[in-house]
């Protein structure tokens, strides 16, 4: 047994296919099974089994899993403390971020980080809060940044940065020549919504909750999986929404969107970088989560000034 042998059984699995796990690791599928016989042979048991084009563990596959990852992690870790030692910072990172702060706050923080560590490949993921933290809950990605807590046991939130949502109309709508628009007037716009899962829409069926307005009570004429869809269905006249201002910050200098005050109503909400709880953060890691951290005096600074 090798670490290379562990390495291909734990993409096999994550991946659920031998010709997917090739294609990652740049190997073909026959040496991609070959390497898994060898390993079963190793350990004298099977460790997959294939259910049609699916490839699912066994229990014994997935006993070794658990075990494979944290000696791969175990080996990078020991690895990243002797490059720190030698004062050379190299090595990969996965960072998961929902849409707002994967589209409109990682890149820029990404840009700057790598200026200070050059050596260091991030690999971004996106997608909605619940895809970010099913992430970090199956290790595939070490940190994430998302706009609401979906609370489990095993997760831990920092709280990050601050972010505002607004109501947003397109210049043509009756709402744009209003300077505010009052609650009980929210039922007759009709509105574009993001899909279930999303923190920007968690974050609004709160507020609105406590605001003493049902969610179910607005008229939902469109559901968008990402910002941007829901950003062009504005612009388009389609119908209005709540969104992240960092999203239209553009639409809004330029005149293609207005933003709208709600009377008595306001929509902030914090991001939170997740990881597992109790794990051991490798020195990369680290030095991210710090650089995280650190980011937050300014950006907090800036949201105050702005009001």
């Amino acid at each position: 047994m090798d670490f290379r042998q562990l390495e291909i059984f734990c993409k096999v699995l994550e991946l659920r296919s031998f010709s997917k796990a090739g294609e990652a690791v740049y190997l073909t599928q026959p040496t991609i099974s070959e390497h898994i016989k060898s390993l079963e042979e190793d350990l004298g048991t099977r460790l997959l089994d294939r259910m049609g084009k699916e490839v699912i563990p066994t229990k014994a596959g997935e006993i070794i899993y658990k075990y494979a990852k944290q000696l791969l992690e175990l080996r990078v870790e020991a690895k990243q403390v002797l490059e720190k030692f030698s004062r050379k910072m190299v090595g990969e990172i996965t960072i998961g971020g929902s849409n707002i702060p994967g589209e409109y706050v990682l890149p820029y923080l990404l840009g700057k980080f790598k200026e200070s560590y050059p050596g260091i490949s991030i690999y971004l993921r996106i997608g909605d809060t619940r895809d970010i933290i099913d992430g970090v809950l199956n290790n595939r990605i070490e940190i994430g940044i998302v706009g609401a807590k979906i609370q489990n046991t095993r997760l831990e939130y920092s709280e990050f940065i601050k972010d505002e949502l607004v109501l947003a109309v397109p210049p043509a709508h009756p709402w744009a020549s209003r300077t505010s628009i009052r609650p009980e007037e929210l039922k007759d716009g009709a509105f574009i919504i993001r899909e279930r899962g999303s923190g920007t829409r968690m974050t609004i069926e709160n507020v609105l909750h406590k605001a003493g307005i049902g969610f179910n009570r607005l008229n939902i004429i469109a559901e968008m999986g990402s910002t941007e869809a829901v950003r062009q269905g504005i612009k388009a006249g389609i119908g209005v929404s709540i969104l992240s201002k960092r999203a239209i910050e553009d639409e809004l200098k330029y005149g293609t969107l207005q933003e709208k005050k709600i009377e008595g109503i306001r929509f902030v909400r914090s991001f939170y970088v997740v990881i597992l709880k109790g794990k051991t953060k490798s020195p990369l890691v680290n030095t991210f989560f710090g650089f995280l951290l650190e980011s937050i005096t300014k950006e907090q600074s800036d949201l105050s000034t702005d009001h």
